[in-house]
């Protein structure tokens, strides 16, 4: 997997300040994309474990909540070995920190219920490490500049834990 930028200080992309991780790779093309440098897969620099590292001590501060990963798209089935190694050492090494993820795929794409390459023999277990899941490809017809931590009215603050138990979407209390 590559990356194309590492954010220590990020108060956009989540409650708090995070630490965000842009991946590289992405096939939603979406429309005005905000970071369209990060469609290629090759993008930016190698990840590797010096990186991770890096972003686990950026992790370590106590100002910091937690961690973000968008893209790119982190549920290309191509960055989701990579995304589940970290989401696991950050769970283990930080319980009490929070971990989003933006996805242009839905929940739904994500664990199987509507066809996806989203959908592999670990996304579900990706969830299972995650608080928050920010969901749906950003439509510009939609765009909503006044919307907290989304680009567009279709896209979904998903609480991933509380959604897991009740066995339906529960929505991230802001």
């Amino acid at each position: 997997m590559h990356y194309g930028e590492i954010k220590n200080c990020d108060i956009a992309n989540g409650r708090g300040v995070r630490v965000s991780l842009f991946v590289s790779g992405c096939r939603h093309h979406c429309k005005n994309c905000f970071n369209q440098m990060t469609w290629a897969f090759d993008y930016g620099k190698e990840y590797n474990s010096d990186i991770e590292n890096k972003i686990l001590n950026l992790l370590s501060f106590e100002y910091i909540e937690g961690l973000s990963i968008l893209g790119g798209e982190p549920f290309e089935p191509e960055n989701q070995s990579t995304i589940l190694d970290l989401v696991k050492r950050v769970r283990i090494t930080y319980p009490a920190k929070t971990i989003w993820i933006y996805s242009g795929f839905t929940y739904e794409e994500i664990v199987g219920l509507n066809s996806s390459r989203a959908f592999t023999d670990i996304s579900q277990e990706i969830l299972a490490y995650i608080d928050v899941l920010v969901d749906g490809e950003f439509i510009e017809s939609e765009k909503d500049i006044s919307l907290q931590f989304r680009g567009s009215k279709n896209q979904r603050i998903i609480d991933v834990q509380e959604t897991l138990n009740k066995k339906e979407i529960i929505s991230y209390s802001l």
